[in-house]
């Protein structure tokens, strides 16, 4: 099978300002004190580690890409090749290098990858990742299995493979949606390996390749690369400072003839932001109007910050314009792939032909804990919510501190803030963090063509001391690069 390739017009697209916004440069003087190529490793490295680059596809070759970016195909040759030296790139004889990740980074969690310039010239830095939103296990996961370990003879005389889920968790999970006011009956449920899978299925079944899918932006990046990954083409809908435009979901539904929707409106990933039940009802309102599926990802539902629940969305609909993903995952804890998917008993069926060549079920014992967590999730969530609120109000007394400059403005809910730094170097940030002790997710990461380079996503999922250590390293790499990068044109307006 032929390796797919990233073209070199897109990738430089994707590398945006490479050389203005890297350490150094300046707006009179573009050129920076490090090497050319280095700044050029360093940005793909970045991309790679942002997802934007996925693992396996070539990259263009030395000569197509230095005749793009206008630079010496010495300097392509020279990044690829400290790229190759750390292992970002796999290259074989006669055959394109391809992207990877070094050993060090796939195999040991404990140890997240540094700059390249870091690994040429300094030595390694204690490191907080602030790439991931996810808490740790809440002190009834033991519980939970010991409770699964229990339950699983039961199982052990069959052959313990049930592509559907088992019925006591759906028979859980139908409920827990009645409750919430969306009846539901357990044939409608459909468990999955988390919500991501559960959305890949979806794509599967509702898209066909180059067909529009309408996405949130910002949105999900995980799930963005899962709409490219089936062929079909992400239509980014821009979200407002106050939440989702609906006149802009409306005329990008009908301009572009999108058949399928993903959106996350409790809570928006990165932003935290809540659609009220008016939005909710015009969303199915609209879904109805133009034959378009909506995929509502529910992942964040129960980690409300705030006093305001809002009904399901699905609730709004008339029929089956709205399909739901849920998961146990950023409720309960990471480690449990546990998720599904609520929608009519047809669409359903045709879920499970498809799924049928991915996997055959989902595990007996995660879900026989996630059993055990939904019984007692009214203590488990009610701690976890407030493990949340006390982080975030770490977080932003830690940022009115260290980075006064910064607009934050707290969602309803959720796992992180969307904070608005002065100037576009979310990307040059995100490349100089390592070295002052912190890995962070490049706002560009959460759109799509390159935009949000005055963003980036800062979760408050760590213990509080590690959230204010993890500011204050953020702070040190912002005052060592905004004297040098700051935007010729800038002030720029704020964009709220």
């Amino acid at each position: 099978m032929a390796t797919r390739v990233i073209g070199a017009a897109s990738l430089t697209r994707d590398l945006g300002r490479w050389r203005q916004d890297e350490p150094g440069a300046t707006a009179d003087n573009k050129r920076s004190t490090r090497p050319a190529y280095v700044a050029l490793a360093e940005s793909i490295r970045l991309l790679i580690h942002d997802g934007r680059a996925p693992l396996g596809v070539a990259l263009p070759s030395e000569r197509d890409l230095a005749t793009t970016l206008a630079v010496s195909r010495t300097t392509v040759t020279s990044a690829y090749a400290l790229l190759r030296e750390h292992g970002y790139l796999i290259s074989r004889q006669g055959s394109r290098s391809t992207v990877a990740l070094p050993p060090t980074v796939v195999h040991d969690g404990t140890k997240p990858a540094r700059s390249l310039l870091a690994m040429m010239a300094q030595p390694e830095v204690p490191t907080i990742d602030m790439t991931f939103a996810a808490m740790s296990a809440p002190a009834e996961m033991t519980d939970a299995y010991a409770f699964a370990l229990q339950g699983l003879p039961t199982y052990l005389g069959t052959h313990g493979m049930d592509p559907v889920g088992m019925l006591m968790l759906r028979e859980a999970l139908a409920r827990r949606y009645t409750e919430r006011g969306l009846p539901t009956d357990p044939e409608q449920i459909l468990v999955t390996l988390g919500a991501q899978h559960g959305l890949r299925l979806l794509l599967n079944v509702l898209t066909t390749p180059a067909e529009r899918v309408l996405i949130e932006h910002p949105s999900y990046p995980n799930a963005i690369e899962a709409i490219r990954d089936v062929g079909a083409r992400p239509v980014p809908v821009p979200m407002r400072p106050d939440g989702w435009d609906m006149d802009g979901i409306r005329s990008a539904a009908r301009q572009t003839a999108a058949s399928v929707a993903y959106l996350v409106p409790d809570y928006n990933n990165p932003t935290g932001l809540l659609l009220d039940a008016t939005g909710r009802s015009e969303l199915a309102a609209i879904a109805r109007e133009t034959r378009m599926t909506v995929i509502v990802d529910e992942s964040m539902v129960d980690l409300h910050l705030t006093d305001e629940i809002v009904p399901p969305a699905a609730s709004f609909a008339r029929g089956s314009e709205i399909v739901t993903i849920g998961s146990a995952s950023k409720s309960f804890w990471g480690g449990l792939r546990v998720g599904w998917v609520r929608a009519n008993q047809s669409l359903i069926a045709k879920l499970l032909g498809t799924r049928s060549a991915m996997d055959l079920g989902t595990p007996v014992m995660d879900q026989l804990a996630t059993v055990y967590l939904l019984q007692h999730e009214d203590q488990i969530l009610t701690t976890r919510r407030e493990q949340l609120l006390s982080r975030r109000n770490a977080l932003l007394e830690a940022i009115a501190e260290e980075l006064p400059d910064w607009r934050v403005s707290p969602g309803a809910g959720g796992m992180s803030l969307w904070a608005q730094l002065p100037a576009p170097v979310s990307t040059a940030l995100a490349a100089i963090a390592p070295n002052h002790g912190v890995l962070l997710a490049a706002g560009p990461r959460f759109g799509v063509q390159g935009a949000f380079e005055r963003f980036i996503r800062l979760p408050f999922t760590h213990e509080e001391s590690d959230i204010r250590l993890a500011v204050k390293s953020i702070a040190a790499a912002y005052s060592a690069l905004t004297p040098h990068a700051a935007d010729p044109l800038a002030p720029l307006a704020p964009l709220y």
